[in-house]
């Protein structure tokens, strides 16, 4: 067994060997049954009947274990030249290989290592942290307005620590000019790697130390984006006044305050409906975007109506328009939906061939609450849709953004909104990137540039299943996308019974008549036909009778 002992005072000189590495003998199914090398070589064990019963031929046994291990380690080499070794003096920077590449092979090797009672397998590493306060010394969060990132509300303030102490610009420069990779900070023993400090250099020249940041840039770091501070890790993050709540309704749902539903809804919401508004009505309250990522016939749209109702019984008016995006067919769908639950909403619905354009449109859209407009039509009329300032931009089916490359994604997320809401079931289908997209559209540049989020979160997570990456994404994202089933318990006791309803359709005289002819026909074909020929013949007839039952 090896025994490191650091010494009480940093070395004036970087080669001077002031730590002190001992030899001896240890017990592998009892640890507290341990010689030191001076005793094996006294021979003290033999008046001792359970140490002599397991340490037999101790001497031989040290010497052999010590010429193994000097292969793991050669400075034990000059220890070995006298005939009773006991150990050996080294130099911090031996003393640091000695912890960080030798210990671990030759643990592999069955030996038993005692470092410091300061060290840990990773060792105290730099890292910053961060102080977060209101600006001003707030007692409340100002009211957020305008576009997302340029709202300056939290006082921030980074320091850099190294083994749980504060540093100073003026001593980590100090400890940066030693070039020793172990020193001692306030009696403190630390590792201090050329890496660490590289990142430490760039960070200090890089990130301003005292300023204000908006909201989500401050849910980043709270979070623990360590690409967002060089790599280097968040140590911690003080928070102070309403910040401090704030985040801890971003980080826990069920410190949300529930509001009461808006008194213009025509229904009730759902328990879980109730959750998700609030919940909704807290990102709108910052400025922040969200995504309700609901399973499909929870609610979604009930939901994002009531935010917008109640916006709007609490101002008596809206701030602005609000644009609703979604997929052609359900432009429609939506307009009833509003007239069911939110009559009170005056909408225009901007689609086909026959709609506003130009200035027309745009005086039109500033006179109603809602506009419902798809996909297809905003990429369309992008120029005159983005010249407009809504309050809100709604997507619906949000999964249609997800190639951040098309034009159409690069159109909507043009549109100039105070507050962001993406409405989708599936907010990653095939790829990570499509996250990334619906997450670049609600917060723009909370997570990066698309390349860094490939090198960070996509590649290690899709390609190798880095569990350390995927859990840091998941922290990082989560706060922002509510996400519940229908098997949900918390949501289950709340959906209503299943009805199921069978609602035949009468073929006409036309269709009977050339539905039977066509499965005559190639019933026939199929009974003679046999292995993939009849699999297709079986195909192309379920697909004919389709159509034919799809009558105009």
């Amino acid at each position: 067994s090896f025994r490191l002992f650091s010494p009480d005072k940093e070395p004036k000189e970087a080669e001077e060997k002031s730590w002190r590495l001992e030899y001896g003998l240890q017990a592998r199914d009892d640890q507290s049954i341990r010689l030191d090398a001076q005793q094996v070589w006294e021979n003290g064990i033999s008046s001792i009947p359970e140490y002599a019963l397991r340490f037999r031929q101790p001497q031989e046994k040290i010497l052999t274990g010590l010429g193994y291990a000097a292969r793991l380690f050669s400075p034990i080499l000059p220890s070995l030249e006298v005939s009773k070794p006991i150990g050996v003096d080294l130099t911090t920077t031996d003393a640091y290989r000695f912890l960080r590449e030798a210990a671990p092979l030759m643990e592999e090797a069955g030996f038993t290592i005692n470092p410091p009672d300061w060290w840990d397998s990773k060792g105290a590493r730099l890292a910053v942290r961060l102080r977060l306060e209101p600006e001003n010394g707030d007692p409340k969060p100002r009211s957020v307005t305008g576009k997302m990132g340029l709202d300056q509300l939290v006082r921030f303030t980074w320091e850099l620590s190294l083994g749980g102490e504060r540093l100073s610009r003026e001593e980590f420069e100090q400890l940066a000019s030693l070039r020793s990779p172990l020193v001692q900070i306030r009696g403190q023993w630390v590792q201090l790697e050329k890496e660490q400090l590289e990142a430490a250099s760039k960070f200090w020249n890089k990130q301003q130390q005292t300023g204000s940041m908006n909201l989500v840039q401050a849910a980043l770091y709270s979070l623990g984006n360590e690409e967002a501070t060089e790599g280097l890790p968040v140590d911690e993050v003080i928070v102070d006044g309403w910040v401090r709540e704030w985040l801890s309704q971003l980080e826990d749902q069920g410190r949300l305050v529930l509001l009461d539903q808006p008194t213009g809804l025509q229904g009730t919401l759902r328990p879980y409906q109730r959750l998700g508004y609030s919940w909704l009505t807290f990102f709108r309250n910052y400025g922040m975007g969200a995504c309700l990522a609901d399973d499909m016939g929870l609610g979604k749209t009930i939901q994002a109506l009531s935010v917008l109702l109640k916006e709007k019984e609490t101002n008596g008016t809206l701030p602005g328009p609000v644009l609703l995006i979604c997929p052609t067919s359900v432009v429609t769908n939506w307009q009833r939906e509003v007239q069911k639950f939110a009559p009170s909403l005056t909408t225009m619905v901007h689609q086909g061939q026959g709609r506003l354009r130009g200035a027309a449109f745009t005086l039109e859209a500033k006179n109603v609450d809602l506009v419902l407009s798809s996909y297809a039509v905003v990429r369309q009329d992008a120029e005159t849709i983005q010249s407009i300032a809504w309050w809100s931009v709604i997507l619906d089916e949000a999964q249609n953004i997800k190639n951040s490359s098309a034009k159409q994604t690069q159109a909507i997320r043009k549109l100039n909104a105070a507050y962001r809401l993406a409405l989708t079931g599936t907010p990653v289908e095939n790829r990570l990137s499509e996250l990334w997209s619906i997450m670049q559209f609600l917060n723009p540049g909370y997570l990066g540039p698309m390349e860094t989020f490939r090198r960070y979160y996509a590649l290690p997570i899709e390609r190798f299943g880095d569990k350390e990456a995927a859990g840091k994404l998941k922290k990082l994202v989560s706060p922002f996308i509510l996400r519940r089933l229908k098997s949900d318990p918390a949501v289950i006791q709340d959906l209503p019974d299943k009805i199921e309803v069978k609602d035949f359709v009468k073929l006409s005289n036309e269709q009977a008549d050339l539905y039977k002819s066509v499965v005559d026909d190639v019933m026939a074909r199929v009974q003679a036909a046999s292995g993939i020929e009849r699999r297709g013949q079986i195909l192309s007839l379920l697909t004919q009778l389709k159509q034919i039952c799809n009558h105009p």
